[in-house]
């Protein structure tokens, strides 16, 4: 059971509520067709059923975040509920805890009334493995053989599955296959907690008060979560940061040489496209766009008359401007974490696959693939721009150079994904 973390609490729009309004009277339906057919059974006492009203109330206010949003660990108290209570009843009383789960929320006003409408479509998980037990006959934790347990828990992955890909279908999300592919999180922290809460079955099986010794350990498991969410959200605001600090050095490389800073953020998209194609993560993704950001922010420190001169460099020249990477790298340094790696690929960019590039002679898988896919790109854009002192290629005439300099300067492999891209356009 998924949830998107931005929405975490919001109220539904008019659209949702009639969507999650739907689910949910299509899972009572369903709920209450399989307690009237199902075998009946005596009701347990009381103090049981609010027991696990109360357990999965609890559980459900547990949340670990995940990248598609936040999961749930209801199945540590599902798997022992499905044993203690008449499995025609099971679907119902999960449904009730989860309500229950979501009204202290609800008084607290940091959860939106509507959302209470979320408790009974999120429980179609449970009448995949009310019907495989109900059907295979009365068993205990104990006599329920593996074939039983890999059934009921693949009926609930299918019910689930099935359940949230017609809901996000309906409100114009991923369909089953995006849906499937966003929660394999869900499902493989599911599986975990099934097999833990099967643990928990077997001793209710002779102390059905045991399911109160999950409660403890949700106590727990609500504390790291509420820890790993704050460092998550630190993150975010560190990474908006150094975001930040990115732009603010690519302004002033604008500022001190015009032609430098545009060229700079021409080499971002090309360099972020090239990044994609070859399916680099989001980590790597994100140092390709501030090393390509700041790959030349080392030349606000080398003499304007150099960098704007007509003509060719002499040796002295040459030398200074060459300096522009160590610069780059020193001054990222002085900011700090992440910029101190981005600083490892503005100090690579003018490195060769060779070996026969500047500062520090690497070839190869040595330079930092953030570093070569940033040099290509950087490449590109210098030869298709027009200089003081030189006319801009032609689109052919740079495609055949890139192809040209494939296996020396550049990796062969970087270049044949930006010319296919260049291509394309």
């Amino acid at each position: 059971m998924a949830t998107s973390l931005g929405r975490d609490g919001a109220a539904l729009d008019r659209r949702e509520r009639w969507v999650e309004a739907a689910a949910g009277i299509a899972f009572l339906i369903a709920a209450a067709t399989i307690a009237a057919l199902l075998p009946s059974s005596p009701l347990p006492p009381i103090w049981v059923l609010t027991l696990a009203v109360a357990a999965t109330a609890v559980a459900s206010q547990v949340r670990f975040a995940i990248p598609s949003g936040y999961t749930v660990p209801v199945m540590l108290v599902s798997v022992p509920v499905l044993f203690m209570v008449p499995t025609g009843l099971f679907p119902l009383v999960t449904a009730a805890g989860l309500l229950v789960g979501g009204i202290p929320g609800v008084l607290r006003r940091r959860v939106s009334p509507d959302r209470l409408l979320l408790a009974f479509p999120n429980a179609w998980f449970t009448l995949g493995p009310a019907l495989v037990l109900g059907l295979g006959g009365p068993v205990t934790p104990s006599t329920a053989g593996a074939p039983l347990l890999t059934g009921a828990f693949a009926a609930q992955l299918l019910a689930d599955a099935s359940a949230s890909a017609i809901r996000d279908g309906l409100l114009g999300s991923p369909g089953l296959v995006g849906q499937l592919r966003e929660a394999r999180y869900v499902y493989a922290v599911d599986l975990a907690l099934a097999l833990t809460g099967f643990g928990v079955a077997l001793a209710t099986e002779n102390h059905q008060w045991a399911l109160a010794l999950v409660l403890p350990l949700l106590g727990l498991l609500h504390l790291f979560a509420s820890e790993r969410r704050q460092r998550m959200e630190q993150l975010v605001e560190l990474s908006n940061a150094y975001r930040g600090t990115a732009m603010v050095l690519g302004d002033v490389i604008e500022a001190d040489d015009e032609y430098t800073g545009e060229h700079c953020k021409s080499v971002v998209q090309l360099a972020l496209s090239v990044s994609d194609a070859l399916g680099l993560g989001p980590a790597e993704r994100r140092k390709v766009e501030f090393g390509a950001l700041l790959h030349d922010v080392g030349k606000v420190a080398v003499p304007k008359e150099i960098i704007n001169k007509r003509g060719p460099l002499d040796a002295r020249e040459w030398e200074i401007i060459k300096t522009h990477t160590v610069e780059g790298q020193r001054m990222l340094d002085t900011v700090g974490g992440t910029m101190s790696e981005v600083g490892r690929i503005v100090r690579a960019h003018h490195e060769r696959w060779d070996g026969g590039g500047y500062p520090d002679g690497l070839a190869g898988e040595a330079i930092p693939i953030e570093a070569r896919i940033v040099a290509a790109c950087d490449t590109w854009h210098a030869m298709t721009s027009s200089r003081s002192y030189r006319q801009a290629m032609s689109h052919q005439v740079a495609l055949d150079e890139l192809r040209s300099v494939a296996g020396s300067q550049l990796d062969p492999r970087i270049v044949e994904v930006l010319v296919g891209l260049l291509e394309a356009r």
